[in-house]
């Protein structure tokens, strides 16, 4: 593993403006790393990037807490995965009881096998989360002819979260490390966002979650220890259901290994990994027993400029797996 190449190629796209900072943090062998480079902030005012500064983790959601919090509740029994929504979450479509959707199981959500468009500006119909909820279940979605990853699948995933349980996704444990709530001055910040009209810190960068006051698809925040903590808890325990196959390029929840994948082509073919808008990425090489998370906040102070974060996360993958 070179741990130190990977260093130096996140301080070439921190020289080059493209990304302000990030933290890099990998395990092999037992042996644990983590390092952090750059900037936390540019604005207002410049601030260092820390090992423990708080990232918004953003869709490392799906894979940290919403399919993890899904498969305990199919291996209590409390859902099977290829039952549909509706077992969970009667009133889905419900003034259409012959609707496509009404027929869209657990496990079709959880490998983005379903035909839900990728996403939806949810947060522009309203502001009261109960209405917003109302209007995922009972909107007549635009059907897609290829599924395709979709934040719609999460978001349905956290209300049937919320729905076993009985409370809000932000009112749930975390897991150890984690935080829906975090101190803004911990937090690397994210974007100036046009909606909200001001620096986003210490809250959801994702209008939808926001708007909808906690969700199955982002809002996590973490620092780089937590989520290689987590890392290490998931190759202690083996792939199991998240390293099934449910497609070529999906798993529950994770995604596979594959061709000019965000992973690099240098590692094996049992790894999974998964990405989050912000700027983030965790992969586990299970074949190998490695792991590796590159944290970045890659939309500061906007996200309407090319990062090159894609080509970052397979460069930084390759040098950690031996190219």
């Amino acid at each position: 593993m070179s741990f130190d190449r990977a260093l130096d190629l996140i301080e070439v796209a921190i020289d080059a403006g493209r990304i302000p900072g990030a933290v890099l943090g990998a395990i092999e062998g037992g042996e644990r790393r983590l390092a952090a480079r750059g900037l936390a902030a540019r604005v207002p005012a410049e601030e260092p990037m820390r090992e423990g500064t708080v990232f918004d983790l953003a869709s490392l959601t799906k894979v940290i807490f919403t399919t993890e919090r899904i498969l305990h509740h199919a291996r209590l029994g409390h859902i099977d995965l290829d039952s549909p929504l509706t077992a969970v979450i009667p009133d889905l479509r419900q003034y259409d009881m012959t609707a496509w959707e009404r027929q869209v199981t657990f496990r079709q959500c959880l490998g983005h096998q379903t035909p839900f468009p990728a996403v939806e500006p949810i947060y522009t119909y309203g502001s009261d989360p109960a209405t917003l909820r109302a209007f995922v279940l009972q909107r007549e979605w635009r059907r897609l002819a290829v599924p395709v990853y979709s934040d719609i699948n999460y978001i349905l995933l956290g209300i049937v979260l919320e729905r076993i349980e009985g409370q809000g996704i932000r009112a749930m444990d975390p897991g150890p490390g984690f935080t829906f709530a975090p101190a803004a001055e911990t937090c690397a910040p994210t974007e100036i966002c046009s909606w909200r009209g001001r620096l986003i810190r210490g809250e959801v960068h994702d209008e939808n979650c926001h708007a909808l006051g906690g969700s199955g698809h982002a809002g996590l925040f973490g620092t780089g220890a937590a989520v290689l903590d987590f890392a290490q808890r998931l190759l202690e325990r083996g792939p199991g259901l998240i390293g099934e196959a449910l497609s070529d390029t999906r798993t529950h929840g994770w995604e596979r290994r594959h061709p000019g994948w965000p992973g690099g082509d240098a590692c094996s073919s049992g790894t999974i990994g998964h990405t989050g808008f912000t700027g983030t990425g965790l992969w586990l090489d299970f074949d190998t027993r490695r792991a590796w998370t590159l944290l970045t906040n890659r939309v500061h102070p906007t996200r309407h400029v090319e990062s090159g974060i894609g080509d970052l996360r397979r460069q930084v993958g390759d040098a950690l797996n031996g190219v």
